[in-house]
């Protein structure tokens, strides 16, 4: 197996086994603590009711101590976590199990003696302080357990639903760039007889493109390589299909150094040449509109296309499409997306992204 190969499947399961978890410093982790220690709450209250309608004064209490537990909670395992994912996974489990636990015993002593000290009566003057204790803890290390496990559960699901997606963003990635690869050196071919000039230029733009695209370890690049990435693809189809490809490009103003997926732009100025202006014998104008607004980027890719009921070059357009889809969705889950629409004679794409840096959320 190479090297690269095994880098890669070690760095997924290194990713896999430090999901077991969650980030207790988001929204949503803090929310699900607060509705779970709400029904437990709600359970407690009910239990100690027998067939009586519970008292509404001992939820409220029992209500705020939970809640009160919950923030405690979060905040201990919010700061602990760097330490805990140091940990192997089940020594990280019994020491956020302990943390849990050990705060709601010393939570619970301190309500009760602050009770005690100030008369408030809100604690039931029949048990002592030990049994108040050793009773609340109890109840955390069962709730603690299970959500413990749940949350494990998820994150290991979560991890492994990042890790089938990024697979599937190389393996797409990969069928595009030999696709690419394979027109450009046909046309380059094409040209070494006749102009052997300008198959030399061809070949230094191919070398820069691929140098580019297939120069980095991470599927991140900018707005402006991506630009780049595009005139150096439209170039060298223009010197293929001469005065039947113009383009028109508007995108002055637009923020270069914004970070973006790789190869967003160049298959959809593939597929508008490929599908739309290659069929047609007189050719056409692929244009480039981009313009930001508050908080998107939008940038419109149209081109001419022959009728719907024209043969069509296999299905190479659909793949793209997809595949642009597939990556605006791992990157920036619903926050971008891609719209495409077709009249007569007429083909364009746009692209929505946002502007802020935002991490994708997990599905």
């Amino acid at each position: 197996m190479p090297t690269s190969l095994r880098a890669q499947e070690s760095s997924r399961g290194t990713d896999l086994a430090h999901h077991w978890l969650p980030n207790f410093c988001s929204w949503p982790v803090l929310v699900a603590l607060i509705v779970i220690g709400e029904l437990t709450a709600l359970v407690v209250v009910l239990s100690a009711s027998d067939v009586n309608v519970p008292r509404w004064q001992q939820l409220g209490v029992a209500s705020l101590f939970v809640q009160w537990l919950a923030v405690v909670w979060t905040v201990c395992l919010c700061k602990a976590r760097p330490l805990l994912l140091r940990l192997q996974p089940w020594m990280g489990e019994f020491a956020a199990f302990g943390v849990m636990v050990s705060t709601t015993a010393l939570a619970s002593w301190l309500v009760f003696a602050v009770d005690e000290g100030l008369g408030l009566g809100l604690v039931d003057r029949a048990a002592d302080s030990i049994r108040f204790v050793v009773r609340n803890s109890v109840i955390c290390a069962l709730v603690a357990a299970a959500v413990l496990r749940y949350f494990y559960v998820q994150e290991q699901w979560r991890a492994r639903i990042r890790a089938e997606e990024r697979a599937r963003f190389e393996a797409l990635q990969a069928r595009i760039r030999p696709h690419f690869l394979f027109n450009s050196m046909n046309m380059i071919a094409s040209l070494i007889r006749a102009r052997p000039r300008e198959a030399e230029t061809a070949v230094e733009d191919l070398s820069d493109l691929f140098r580019a695209a297939l120069g980095r370890e991470n599927a991140q690049g900018t707005l402006g390589e991506e630009l780049d990435l595009a005139r150096g693809y439209l170039r060298i189809e223009e010197l293929r299909l001469g005065q039947r490809l113009r383009v028109q490009w508007q995108v002055d103003g637009l923020p270069r150094d914004l970070e973006l997926p790789s190869l967003l732009l160049q298959p959809l100025v593939e597929n508008a040449v490929y599908h739309g202006i290659q069929p047609l014998t007189e050719g056409g104008c692929v244009s480039l509109v981009g313009q930001c607004s508050t908080d998107t980027l939008e940038i419109l890719v149209h081109n001419p296309c022959p009728p719907a009921t024209a043969p069509r070059h296999g299905n190479g357009n659909g793949m793209a499409l997809a595949n642009i889809r597939g990556r605006l969705a791992l990157h920036y889950g619903e926050r971008a997306r891609l719209e495409v629409a077709q009249g007569d004679g007429w083909f364009e794409c746009r692209l929505r992204i946002p502007l802020a840096q935002q991490p994708a959320p997990h599905r």
